[in-house]
């Protein structure tokens, strides 16, 4: 059935033009017949393409509304001004309702005006000055009339507004606007495709400098015309090689069944390769927008909680001189320098076998169940973190002289993480010199024999002299130097080639539909079976025949990105992303 419809599509176009001009009239009212030319194309193997039907099949629900919305834009509270935003064709008649017998507002321009109740005639003053500007579609934010009201920030002043707006005369509906109903008109009237409202939602709800920089990376739209120039791509491909499975037996094609293949088969290599790119660069821009997990991992009573105060700024842990005071995991947020982070305090890993303990300390060294639970999570936090920070410190050894206190496992965990710091507290217990000298032995022989912390260089700190509030130095305790390698390492972690910034924008719905296409793409390039280098009888039609169909699998999940093409479920597309809008977007 479907290959039957595509067949009477294509035959179409071997009829007179004056039939086909003369059918236009039983056509669906949206399916004009510029769309339908415009979908038409030619390529280099010299046939047309078949019609991209994508663009025309949105459900009659998404069709612009007639209704006109209104919302208050800016936060609910006490501030010195509002902004009112309206959009639909009923906007002028609010104007008047609001305005009496004053002359209309010039497009764009900003006017002084004052508001009435619309309903008492001139005579009840709701604001005395405020700022109105009307926009005419479909140049607007939304694509319709777009009228805002600027008034005082006072909460009365608002609320009166608000509620006589919808008693304006008007032919149509008025009423409050849903969340995210603003753009979601936007989208609708091709104002903004949905990586640029996912970009919206970003910029919205972004708390740090480079969530900031990141959401406004995904708003030039350059992401979109990306996936649709893909999904085009794929289309025309499709279109080719359906053209030669139906047509082939009355038709003259230039190219062979295996050379058209082979050259489809190149192009899909090509989005095959970008895809990965675009999925390598989702990861890194979601460490951005969900923040980058570090996990504090180290023996007891190396200064773990004490770390973890000095960096937040908080009493966030406990900090005892009791070996084993943090049990469970506490967790903390914060901005470092733009990065949204979260720092986790872990239970103190120790074992019957620890590489240094006092004499006086083998009584400790008796683990309970509580305990035991606590290294278990430590240890599934630490595999699950971002960045470890293997905490190690500065104590006196079984034979008294000073040693650094180590555990072996969080080493080995820290060489398994993307990024690993090693750190030495309690620097201030000895003199430079011997510091210096446990520091080149602890390298030598612990870091050395550790996989990927052979060229590690351990950060010196002590959270005592870090504590000390009034003292001069700039970087009392070496925590700011600390926080100096975190910034380095996030910047490793994220930073993507200045082609490539606008990457940054890739959301993590856009990396699973990525995901998706990349293995239709892939199932292509089996069910073809043909490389460049083969025999031209590897492409026979039952290859073709399905590698059409994994090429239109592949265009829809593209489109499912955008909201463009054959997507059947658009409207539940748009509730996932719009949820996270506020009324007034």
């Amino acid at each position: 059935m479907y290959r039957a419809a595509r067949r009477c599509v294509f035959a179409c176009w071997r009829w007179p033009q004056s039939s086909i001009q003369n059918s236009i009239r039983f056509r669906p009212s949206y399916l004009n017949r510029h769309s339908i030319t415009s979908s038409i194309t030619f390529t280099h193997s010299g046939h047309r393409n078949l019609i991209d039907f994508g663009d025309l099949t949105r459900p009659q629900s998404l069709q612009q509304r007639d209704d006109t919305i209104y919302a208050l834009s800016t936060a609910e509270g006490k501030a010195g001004i509002a902004v009112i935003r309206i959009s639909g064709p009923s906007c002028k008649y609010i104007y008047n309702g609001l305005c009496p017998s004053k002359p209309s507002l010039r497009p764009r321009y900003a006017t002084i005006r004052t508001l009435y109740h619309p309903e008492s005639g001139g005579s009840e003053i709701l604001d005395a000055e405020a700022l109105v500007l009307y926009f005419p579609s479909p140049k607007t934010v939304t694509g319709d009339d777009v009228l805002e009201l600027h008034v005082h920030g006072g909460s009365a002043t608002v609320k009166a507004v608000l509620s006589a707006i919808p008693k304006c005369a008007s032919n149509e509906t008025i009423r409050y606007a849903e969340p995210g109903e603003f753009t979601k008109r936007a989208f609708l009237n091709d104002r903004l495709d949905l990586a640029q409202v996912e970009a919206l939602s970003e910029t919205l709800s972004a708390e740090t400098e480079q969530q900031r920089r990141a959401a406004v990376r995904g708003s030039s739209g350059s992401l979109g015309r990306t996936y649709e120039d893909w999904r085009h791509k794929l289309l025309q491909a499709r279109a080719e090689m359906e053209a030669l499975i139906d047509f082939s037996e009355d038709q003259h094609f230039d190219e062979s069944p295996a050379s058209l293949v082979g050259n489809v088969t190149r192009q899909v290599r090509q989005i095959l390769q970008s895809i990965r790119v675009h999925e390598g660069a989702s990861e890194r821009s979601e460490l951005l927008r969900n923040g980058i997990k570090i996990a504090l991992v180290g023996p007891p009573n190396v200064g773990k909680s004490s770390f973890m105060n000095q960096v937040v700024g908080r009493e966030a842990s406990i900090v005892s001189g009791e070996s084993g005071t943090t049990r469970d995991i506490i967790e903390a947020n914060l901005d470092i320098r733009g990065y949204l982070c979260t720092f986790a305090d872990t239970a103190g890993f120790r074992s019957a076998a620890e590489e240094v303990a006092k004499e006086s300390d083998r009584s400790e060294v008796k683990i309970g169940a509580v305990e035991q639970e606590g290294i278990r999570r430590a240890r599934v936090k630490a595999t699950q973190s971002d960045v470890i920070i293997v905490l190690t410190s500065v104590e006196t050894g079984i034979h008294g002289g000073p040693q650094i206190r180590y555990d072996m496992e969080t080493l080995r965990l820290a060489a398994d993480c993307k990024e690993c710091l090693i750190v030495v507290n309690k620097r201030d217990t000895v003199s430079t010199d011997v510091l210096r000298s446990l520091v080149q032995q602890f390298a030598d022989k612990v870091l050395s024999k550790v996989e990927k912390l052979g060229t590690v260089k351990p950060a010196l700190i002590s959270c005592k002299e870090a504590q000390n509030l009034s003292s001069d130095i700039i970087n009392p305790g070496g925590i700011r130097g600390v926080i100096d390698q975190l910034v380095s390492s996030f910047t490793n972690m994220t930073s993507l080639p200045a082609t490539l910034q606008d990457l940054h924008g890739v959301t993590e719905r856009q990396r699973q539909l990525l995901v998706q296409c990349r293995g239709h793409l892939e199932e292509y390039l089996d069910s073809v079976g043909v490389t460049d280098s083969e025999d031209e009888e590897g492409a026979d039609e039952a290859d073709i025949t399905m590698a059409a169909e994994h090429l239109r699998y592949a265009a829809n999940k593209l489109g499912r990105i955008t909201g463009r093409g054959e997507v059947g479920d658009v409207e539940e597309i748009l509730g996932v992303i719009f949820e996270k809008f506020c009324v007034g977007k």
